[in-house]
């Protein structure tokens, strides 16, 4: 049984997931998706890819077929070609395990929940025939709703939340949910830190680089944070300075409605095993 856990508290009790039992869920059916989630930089792609490595561990050694384990991105900017670091891609974790949904579209490309419905229901299913495990893993809480609690597009009303048959219009039934957690003070830090490396990296030119291609200013300015920021300054209307500081508020109030949104998810009734990766 989950620990109860006090919905209020400023941060949920961290847990210690027993990576050989979630093979072991998901080799006997009571598990058909793994979401990795949490808000930016609390170190979810690393945790899911660690998760990943482990339950393939597990699995060979009490000796099942299986076709390995892949992650699928939720991340709502990650979809976009080109948009690499603003975006924190960060392709060099996942290591060999591949992973779906990165680099599926263009910059000022229409791409929404509907769209990524379609996608996720694509890739996941792709991955149950071959007997791939598969690891939703993201902060995009609309897009990993979606999936998870299901809604019904062509009717736009909620899909029944019953997780006990897999006739929910083609979406898991199962999931299992993991939070990685961080505290605000540990996370702002991170932020800050990550922020500056992607200066330095290069995430000015990225963005000048967009602009250069033909990618409207309205357009990056919709995509929020890194791309709203630097297109300010790219564009003359703030300093660097005021671009760096103005981010990095904005990144950490973004961390901290994600979280807001992850915690709402539990008040609806989904059960998050937190972790501190």
């Amino acid at each position: 049984m989950p620990k109860v856990r006090n919905i209020a508290a400023a941060l949920p009790e961290p847990e210690t997931v027993d990576f050989r039992a979630l093979a072991s869920d998901w080799a006997e059916g009571r598990t058909d998706l793994f979401v990795v989630l949490g808000p930016t930089a609390s170190g979810k792609t690393r945790y899911a890819v660690r998760m990943a490595g482990e339950i393939c561990e597990a699995l060979e050694s009490d000796g099942i077929t299986f076709g390995g384990a892949e992650i699928i991105s939720a991340d709502s900017r990650q979809v976009y070609r080109g948009m690499d670091i603003g975006t924190g891609k960060d392709l060099c974790e996942y290591g060999s395990i591949p992973y779906h949904l990165i680099d599926i579209a263009d910059p000022g490309e229409r791409y929404n929940v509907y769209r990524f419905c379609e996608d996720f229901l694509r890739v996941w299913s792709d991955m149950l025939s071959r007997k791939v495990v598969p690891i939703l893993c993201g902060g995009t809480g609309l897009y990993i709703n979606a999936v998870t609690a299901g809604y019904d597009f062509t009717n736009r009303q909620p899909l029944s939340a019953a997780r006990d048959t897999t006739e929910r219009h083609g979406y898991p039934a199962r999931p299992y949910f993991i939070g990685t957690l961080a505290s605000r003070e540990e996370r702002n830090a991170r932020i800050d830190r990550r922020l500056d490396a992607r200066l330095d990296e290069g995430m000015v030119d990225e963005v000048r680089g967009l602009l250069e291609r033909g990618v409207p200013e309205e357009t990056l300015l919709g995509y929020g944070l890194e791309y709203r920021f630097v297109t300010l300054y790219l564009t003359g209307k703030i300093s660097r300075e005021d671009m760096r500081d103005s981010l990095a508020t904005a990144i950490h109030q973004f961390a901290k409605r994600q979280m807001t949104w992850f915690r709402g998810m539990e008040r609806s009734g989904v059960c998050i095993h937190w972790v501190e990766p």
